[in-house]
């Protein structure tokens, strides 16, 4: 990171701007183009190793880039707030971001399907107990983000 002055190292602090992050892009390599998709996500931390989860449709464009190269990059931000000057080059923003490289994986085994959404849907609600049809269950891609390399940035 150019700027080490602005770089969070703290764990407590790097899981307090992801909880605050309500949307993780995933720019997968396609031949040639990157494409970029916005994403619900939940997560958790095993062994200092964050793993992100997220769902989708079983098919499409996203889950073949999953088949064809599991490298990824990922971001996600929160709290920004555009700082107005009376010149534009003097404009600023605050805000905090994440950002960071992985290996993407499909989810196939029922019980970590189960938790991988309970965490999404506690990250997005708030709400830790969760039940889930199993024909639902089946009909639902859920995949996952192993973080291989992550840095936390904050501008005030």
């Amino acid at each position: 990171m150019r700027r080490k002055d602005r770089e969070i190292t703290d764990s407590l602090r790097i899981a307090d701007i992801i909880n605050r992050c309500t949307c993780c892009r995933i720019g997968f390599y396609d031949d040639g183009e990157i494409y970029v998709v916005p994403l619900n996500f939940g997560y958790e931390v095993k062994d200092d190793s964050y793993v992100f989860y997220f769902h989708g449709a079983k098919e499409g464009r996203k889950i073949d880039l999953i088949q064809e190269n599991p490298k990824v990059g990922f971001e996600m931000d929160t709290n920004y707030v555009l700082k107005e000057a009376d010149t534009a080059c003097d404009c600023s923003a605050q805000f905090q971001s994440v950002i960071g490289n992985g290996i993407v994986s499909m989810v196939s085994e029922a019980s970590e399907k189960k938790r991988g959404l309970s965490l999404l849907m506690e990250h997005n609600t708030g709400k830790k107990e969760w039940n889930f049809d199993e024909k639902v269950l089946s009909s639902v891609a859920v995949f996952k983000l192993a973080v291989t390399k992550m840095s936390c940035k904050e501008h005030k």
